[in-house]
């Protein structure tokens, strides 16, 4: 349009039903084909070099189709006409079994699957390429095996997620409800994250999801997994192909030699992945059925939204340092990458840099605008400096949580609104306009402008990045000498003189609810070291089977400045469960008081519409309590396309620009 490529980016589409049909049909002649698609399924973004999306920009072009497809693909009754990933046995992609060494393991073709399902069973692990990058499997009816991958991994306690050989699989082992079934059948197919109640199965569930009540689960979703999931007769555990915290891996010779000491099969492929993506996460919360996604990837991304906006600028922005992702708006429309990782992986980061100059040679030109977060030890934010100076273009930094609250205001088009909107940004840190840690933020939009209205109380942040690795560090800044025997439980009296000495001469505060999660998490003595982001909060929520409001008491209030008591918070909290009360009812007191917070100072500053935003909120038992409570007083908006954590805060940048800068 003007000149100006303003087309969607299709995410990869799950395996349709036809095209199941086909490869299970001994008479079709795609019969046992794992790369067979049609214009309703197959690979899109994965394999997209430029745009629009036609066959000759695509890696698929590297496979010219024989006559008998160039028939259906010319063919307007047929379902695969101008089906650009058409091919077939005869003109397409190629299979092949090689071990950890490399070496080839003969087999037929039409033994392939079973060879593999054989391989499964008798306890190794292989590594499978898919359409979107590699997946390390192996039986998860095996605890020796899932030990070892956990081992091998270097993951010693983050979960694993399952694919289920079919629905009916799954149906009798973990009961689920027609919201699991759409959402698990959906062109999207992601991970769901189920709880565990009822469950019948022979996962060995403390080496698959150690300590947890919720399973995430998938079923096969390209023909690949499909064909071996029809020799399968046990789930599988499918965790993305990396060592922890690196990228997920998609070329062969790069496989073997990071993974040759984890796998003990490889299967690969001759397609090209131009995009590797990691399985997409969701959740549903339990009372209202809330869909709140975890990470936003592979069926969903690249996001586009119709930003309704006119500018004639071009906006990079860049995003966070945590769970990254980059967002373009190079006309009318407003694009969004999948999920990239953490920046702090040097792999992850040549990724998040390679992603950036893909998105700018996609569209054919170059930003005029370049957004990145406020925080000036970000890597997205060096690197956006760095981009800048280079394209001698305009740099503006953000602040971490307006661009969360402003991710929320833009999906809802609520920059627009008549009504004031309170935002409410709960997360584990991000720079601060007053060079402190936000974390426990209250904004609110107006005339252009996104004012600070409100927040938790600072406490020290002590040692650094260290703090959010352990919550024990956390429970010792907001606690007080009443608490000092249960310090003492935690740290040895060394320790705890290093640390008592760095709360008393800090200078860095937070106001970070994350952290107060830390807190309760080591005071209930549920979690002292994370092993994993966010694994505190997780097995805190894993603690709550079920809540009533009525027997919610709330551990602190807003102050007469507006201003939330942190530190009265967890010392009521720790009075409470000094007397005897449970620790899930202790966690769901917490959650309560949270969400009756949000309505208090919403109260006070006189709104009735509030955006809720930051990785906090990643917690579904919170965001049914919030619902509950105020659901039917107030107008409440979340992410929905997006994840409400750090993966939407390169859109909220674009939204924050468009709506407050330019």
């Amino acid at each position: 349009k003007g000149g100006q490529l303003n087309l969607s980016l299709t995410p990869d589409f799950a395996i349709c039903e036809d095209c199941q049909k086909d490869i299970i049909d001994p008479e079709n002649r795609r019969y046992n084909y794992p790369f067979t698609t049609c214009v309703n399924c197959g690979p899109r973004w994965a394999i997209t070099e430029i745009f629009p999306f036609e066959r000759e920009h695509t890696s698929i072009d590297d496979f010219p189709m024989c006559n008998p497809c160039k028939e259906e693909y010319t063919n307007p009754s047929d379902r695969r006409f101008h089906s650009q990933t058409n091919t077939c046995e005869t003109c397409g992609i190629d299979l092949i079994l090689v071990d950890s060494s490399g070496d080839t393991v003969e087999v037929a073709k039409d033994d392939l699957f079973k060879k593999i399902a054989s391989i499964l069973s008798e306890g190794n692990i292989i590594a499978i390429k898919n359409t979107t990058g590699y997946l390390l499997c192996c039986n998860a009816e095996n605890e020796e095996i899932v030990q070892q991958l956990r081992v091998k991994k270097n993951r010693p306690n983050k979960p694993f997620a399952v694919l289920y050989p079919s629905l009916n699989h799954l149906k009798e082992e973990l009961p689920i409800d027609e919201v699991h079934v759409r959402s698990l059948t959906s062109t999207e197919r992601p991970i769901n994250i189920i709880s565990l109640k009822d469950y019948k199965g022979n996962i060995v569930l403390n080496q698959v999801a150690p300590g947890l009540n919720q399973l995430g689960v998938m079923l096969p979703y390209t023909g690949i997994l499909q064909l071996l999931a029809n020799e399968l007769s046990f789930p599988i555990v499918a965790t993305s192909g990396n060592i922890h915290g690196s990228p997920i891996i998609s070329e062969n010779d790069e496989v073997i030699e990071k993974l040759k000491d984890v796998a003990d099969y490889f299967l690969q492929h001759n397609l090209r992945i131009t995009h590797p993506q990691d399985d997409s996460v969701i959740k549903f919360s339990n009372k209202f059925r809330e869909e709140v996604l975890f990470r936003r990837s592979r069926g969903y991304a690249p996001n586009y939204f119709n930003a309704s906006l006119s500018s004639d600028k071009k906006i990079l922005a860049l995003g966070a340092h945590l769970k990254s992702a980059i967002a373009l708006y190079p006309n009318e429309f407003l694009y969004i990458s999948q999920y990239l990782g953490n920046l702090d992986n040097y792999d992850v980061y040549e990724r998040f840099t390679r992603v950036t100059s893909n998105f700018i040679d996609l569209f054919e030109q170059e930003p005029t605008v370049v957004l990145v977060d406020s925080h000036p030890t970000y890597q997205s934010t060096l690197f956006g400096t760095e981009l800048a100076q280079k394209l001698n273009t305009e740099l503006h930094k953000i602040q971490h949580h307006k661009a969360h609250y402003a991710s929320v205001l833009g999906e809802h088009k609520l920059f627009d609104s008549q009504e004031r909107v309170l935002g409410v940004v709960w997360d584990g840190t991000g720079f601060g306009d007053d060079k402190q840690i936000w974390g426990g933020e209250f904004f609110e939009y107006k005339s252009n402008s996104i004012e600070r209205v409100s927040h938790f109380e600072y406490f020290n942040w002590i040692a650094g990045d260290k703090m959010a690795k352990e919550p024990r560090l956390s429970l010792l800044s907001l606690s007080n000498d009443e608490m000092q025997s249960v310090l003492e439980e935690k740290f040895s009296s060394e320790e705890l003189v290093i640390y008592q000495s760095l709360k008393r001469n800090n200078k860095l505060k937070t106001s970070s609810v994350g952290r107060l999660f830390d807190a309760v998490a080591s005071l209930l003595n549920i979690c002292d070291n994370n092993t994993y982001e966010g694994e505190s909060a997780i097995l805190m929520e894993n603690s709550i089977l079920d809540y009533s409001l009525k027997d919610c008491n709330k551990y602190c209030s807003i102050l007469k400045d507006g201003s939330i008591p942190s530190q009265e918070l967890i010392h009521n909290l720790y009075l409470d469960y000094k007397k005897g009360t449970s620790k899930e009812q202790v966690i769901t007191n917490f959650l309560f008081t949270l969400a009756s917070i949000a309505f208090q100072v919403a109260t006070k500053q006189n709104v009735k519409h509030i955006a809720f935003s930051g990785g906090v909120l990643q917690n579904t038992t919170l965001v049914d309590i919030i619902k509950e409570l105020g659901g039917n007083q107030y107008k409440l908006f979340f992410n929905r396309n997006l994840a409400p954590n750090d993966e939407n805060i390169a859109f909220g940048q674009i939204m924050y620009y468009l709506n407050c800068m330019d």
